[in-house]
């Protein structure tokens, strides 16, 4: 058994559309992780500016300068220190953007005109409490991560694809099942796609972790989400959890999607006879849920959200709410990601197995 894992293993990877595939998604992660950090900007309304390394020390020495918990104190010592210097025109303050602090400040605690609006902490925050730090740059490897993840459940699909679907025009299944049987084959072919879709979602997370911690470093793991610059402002999850809760959870759900999705296109691998038909086949399935008339306040929302496709865009998903105590919704798409996975291996034993020999 383990020669023939190896030798699906190798089949899989040795193809050069998947070997195209896997290029492509790490020259886009690596391209977004640079572009990212080129765009950064900060200024500290002293004189020193700047993009890419210099915004990242900026917005790092003036995080270190508050960082702790937020109190009203630190409220308004950032506003004083914050104060627009400038004339804004009639734009609203809360989208003047001089640093990644200042930002998330104002966020909250500004008014139209970049003064105090009068609101303490717990008026914004309830009882949570909220530990600031720079947590900008890992927000923004967490933004580009989807994007990639999406990109990476489309490269598994292009991997899988082949796996039932391609022994249909050739006879090495039919040799294998005379010397290994029916059932030795079959699972080779399911734990290979597992493993290398589980391998390529690994590799792909840690590449990107460890370039976010590189290049912006991690002091604000424990620092909480909510305190966040004016991107974060529209649509983003609504609990007090820290950066590196986001980010295990982010990881997770990228795990759930390719099970997911291996045990989808599994199912249509073995269905189809043709290699590109099960791929655009998992495409479409995994791409349908964007194409479906569910608003989240519609009571099919929260299922809808569990499909694979809401794995990876995970905001939806983390912001649907809590099973119990501080245990999220999200949690809900391990018994989903593994059901898909279960039904893949189910259909895909059966119809694959007609076409074996005795």
């Amino acid at each position: 058994m383990k020669k023939l894992i190896q030798y699906e293993l190798r089949k899989i990877f040795s193809k050069r559309l998947t070997q195209a595939a896997l290029i492509a998604l790490l020259l886009l992660s690596v391209l977004l992780v640079f572009s990212t950090y080129q765009n950064m900007y900060a200024s500290d309304g002293k004189g020193c500016e700047g993009t890419g390394r210099t915004a990242v020390e900026v917005d790092k020495a003036i995080a270190e300068k508050y960082e702790g918990l937020l109190t009203d104190e630190k409220v308004q010592q950032m506003m004083t220190e914050f104060k627009p210097k400038q004339d804004l025109h009639g734009m609203n303050a809360v989208y003047l953007y001089q640093n990644a602090l200042q930002s998330a400040l104002f966020r909250s605690f500004s008014d139209l005109n970049g003064d105090w609006n009068g609101l303490s902490v717990s008026d914004v925050f309830g009882n949570e409490k909220i530990k600031i730090g720079y947590t900008y740059g890992l927000l923004k490897t967490s933004q580009n991560m989807v994007r990639i993840f999406v990109v990476l459940s489309l490269v598994i699909a292009i991997m899988t694809a082949p796996v039932f679907s391609g022994e249909y025009g050739g006879v090495d299944n039919i040799i294998l099942t005379s010397k290994y049987g029916k059932t030795k084959c079959w699972a080779a072919k399911v734990i290979g796609s597992i493993l290398a879709a589980l391998i390529v979602t690994a590799v792909v997370s840690a590449i990107n972790l460890v370039c976010a911690f590189i290049l912006y470093g991690s002091s604000g793991l424990d620092c909480s989400i909510l305190f966040a610059p004016v991107d974060f402002a529209t649509g983003y999850i609504p609990f007090n959890i820290t950066c590196g809760t986001l980010l295990k959870y982010q990881i997770l759900l990228a795990f759930t999607s390719t099970i997911s999705i291996t045990g989808v296109t599994l199912v249509l691998s073995a269905i189809c006879k043709n290699q590109i038909a099960a791929l655009v086949a998992s495409a479409a399935i995994y791409f349908f849920p964007i194409m479906l008339p569910v608003t989240e306040a519609s009571s099919l929302f929260k299922i809808i959200t569990l499909l694979p496709l809401y794995h990876t865009q995970f905001v939806s998903l983390m912001s649907v709410g809590q099973i119990s105590g501080n245990v999220l919704y999200a949690l809900m798409a391990v018994p989903v990601a593994l059901i898909f996975m279960g039904i893949g291996v189910f259909i895909s034993r059966r119809v694959f197995a007609n076409h074996q020999v005795s």
